[in-house]
C-alpha cells in the first residue's frame, strides 16, 4: 500500500515520552523573535505554561534549541554528527540554560544550510523536541529535524515538486512486507510517460526515510529539474538494513544481519538478495519506469555505497551509472577507521576474488557509462575510497573520482548527489572520457 504522508508511528511514541517531561504546552506558535510569552488562560482547565518556540532559525543561520521541563536539573543537546562541533567520541554534550520561566536553550551556529538532527536529553532521558513536528527516522530510533536555509541545491523553493511516497511491498527473500521510499518526478501522476530510474541507498544507521528528511533527496531533485540540470527521473530509496525499522514485518532477521551491517564484512548479503529478487521486480512492475540498462543507475553512502558495490558489479548488465558516496570495499569493523595503508584488506582481497569474474567482464564495461566516486579529505573511510579505486582500475574500470572538503557528513552528501545526478541518462556520458571528472572538479 502507498502512503503519500510519511511514517510518523516511532515520531509520536517518543513524543509521548516527552510529554511525561514538560506541561502541556499551548497549541499556538508565537513569531520567531519571542521565546516566551506570558501564562494565558486556556478554554478549559488550569493556567498552562508559557509558549515556547523550537527550534529558532534566524537569518544569520543561527538556531536556538528550546525545550519546557522547569522541574529539570540538567539538559543537554544531543546530534548524530549533524551538527558542527556537537556529538562525536569523546565530545560532551553541549548544556542548555535555564531561564526564569523554566524554558532551557541554547544557540548554535551560524551553521552551514543543511538539514539538522537532534535530541534533548534530559536529566538522562532522551526526548524528541515537542515544538517541532519535522524528523527523520534512523534504524533504531527518531530525531527532531531543524531545517536551515540558504542553499540553492536543496531548498523549498517555488518550482514544479514531485511527490514521495512510503511504499510497502512483499519480500520473498526476507520472508515479510518491506518499506521504501519513492521519489516521482513532477507531472508524473498526469502523464503516460516512461522514466530512468535511479536507486538510492542510505547509510549505516539511517532507514530508507533518510535519504528524503535529513538528505532533502526530493528537493535536490525538484530543483535540479526546475533549471532542466537533471533529466526526470525516478528515485527508489530502499531500507538498506534487514533489521530493526528495516525488518520485514512478518519475517524473521536474518543470521547474516544480526551478526553485521548487510553487504559489510565477509558473509551473504540479505539486502542485496532482497534488492534483486523483489524490490527492482516490485518497481518496474508497478511504476513507469524504463528497464533497459541505459535508463538505470545505482548510487549510495557509505555502508550504501559498499551495497552499490555489492549489487552493481555482479550485475554490471543492468546498470548504466554507478555512484558511490563516502564510500568503497569496507572491513567488518563498524564505525572502525581503516588503517591508512591498508584500507580495505584483507576483506577487498576477497571481495576481489569472489566477484572476478564480473570485475574482468570487458563487454560489461563498454555499456557502463559513468562510475563516480566521491570522498571528503577528512572522512575516515578516505583511504578505504582510494583504495577501492586503485583495485578497480587495476581492473579495467576508469572511476571518476573526486575529494572534496569535508567529512563523513550529510553535508558532503547532499552535494554528492547534486553532482551525480545531472550526470545520469544524458547522451554521449562515458567513464571513459574527462568530461565527467572535470565538471565534478568544477563543483568542489
Amino acid at each position: 500500500m502507498t502512503h503519500r504522508v510519511l511514517s510518523r508511528d516511532l515520531a509520536l511514541a517518543v513524543l509521548l515520552v516527552g510529554s511525561l517531561i514538560a506541561p502541556r504546552l499551548v497549541a499556538r506558535e508565537q513569531p520567531a523573535s519571542s521565546a516566551a510569552a506570558p501564562a494565558v488562560q486556556p478554554g478549559r482547565g488550569a493556567a498552562q505554561g508559557p509558549t515556547v518556540t523550537s527550534p529558532e532559525v534566524r537569518r544569520d543561520r543561527r538556531v536556538t534549541f528550546r525545550i519546557l521541563a522547569p522541574a529539570a536539573q540538567k539538559v543537554e543537546l544531543r546530534s548524530p554528527g549533524d551538527i558542527p562541533g556537537v556529538g562525536g567520541r569523546g565530545v560532551a554534550l553541549p548544556q542548555l540554560t535555564k531561564n526564569a520561566d523554566g524554558i532551557w536553550e541554547a544557540t548554535f551556529g551560524p551553521l552551514p544550510a543543511g538539514a539538522y538532527r537532534y535530541v534533548f536529553v534530559v536529566d538522562g532521558l532522551t526526548v524528541v523536541d515537542a515544538r517541532n513536528p519535522a524528523t527523520s527516522q534512523t534504524n533504531t530510533t527518531v530525531y527532531s529535524l531543524a531545517v536551515v536555509p540558504g542553499s540553492d541545491l536543496f531548498d523549498t523553493k517555488n518550482v514544479p515538486h514531485g511527490a514521495v511516497a512510503a511504499v510497502h511491498y512483499n519480500s520473498t527473500a526476507l520472508g515479510g512486507i518491506r518499506r521504501m521510499h519513492i521519489y516521482t518526478p513532477p507531472g508524473y501522476e498526469t502523464s503516460r510517460d516512461r522514466y530512468p530510474v535511479l536507486y538510492l541507498l542510505h547509510g549505516a544507521g539511517d532507514v530508507d526515510d533518510s535519504w528524503t528528511s535529513v538528505g532533502r533527496a526530493g528537493f535536490i531533485l525538484d530543483n535540479l529539474i526546475a533549471a532542466s540540470s537533471a533529466k526526470p527521473m525516478i528515485v527508489v530509496m530502499p531500507a538498506g538494513h534487514v533489521n530493526g525499522a528495516g525488518a520485514a514485518l512478518g519475517g524473521s532477521v536474518p543470521v547474516a544481519a544480526a551478526e553485521g551491517i548487510p553487504g559489510i564484512g565477509s558473509g551473504p548479503d540479505p539486502f542485496a538478495n532482497d534488492f534483486m529478487t523483489d524490490l527492482m521486480p516490485y518497481v518496474e512492475k508497478n511504476y513507469r519506469v524504463l528497464t533497459d540498462r541505459q535508463s538505470r543507475a545505482i548510487a549510495g553512502l557509505s555502508m550504501g555505497g559498499n551495497q552499490t558495490l555489492n549489487i552493481a558489479i555482479p550485475h554490471l548488465d543492468k546498470f548504466a551509472y554507478i555512484g558511490v558516496f563516502s564510500s568503497g570495499i569496507i572491513s567488518a569493523g563498524r564505525g572502525a577507521a581503516p588503517s591508512a595503508d591498508t584500507a580495505s584488506a584483507p576483506f577487498a582481497e576477497a571481495w576481489e576474488k569472489q566477484h572476478l569474474a564480473a570485475l574482468d567482464n570487458a563487454a560489461n564495461k563498454r555499456g557502463l557509462n559513468l562510475m563516480w566516486f566521491g570522498t571528503g579529505k577528512e572522512d575516515f573511510l578516505i583511504a578505504t575510497t582510494r583504495s577501492t579505486v586503485e583495485l578497480l582500475k587495476k581492473h579495467g574500470f576508469k572511476p571518476v573520482f573526486v575529494e572534496s572538503e569535508g567529512a563523513h557528513t550529510w553535508l558532503n552528501w547532499r552535494d554528492y548527489l547534486s553532482t551525480f545526478a545531472p550526470q545520469l541518462f544524458q547522451p554521449q556520458r562515458s567513464s571513459t572520457s574527462s568530461s565527467a571528472a572535470a565538471r565534478s572538479r568544477q563543483l568542489f
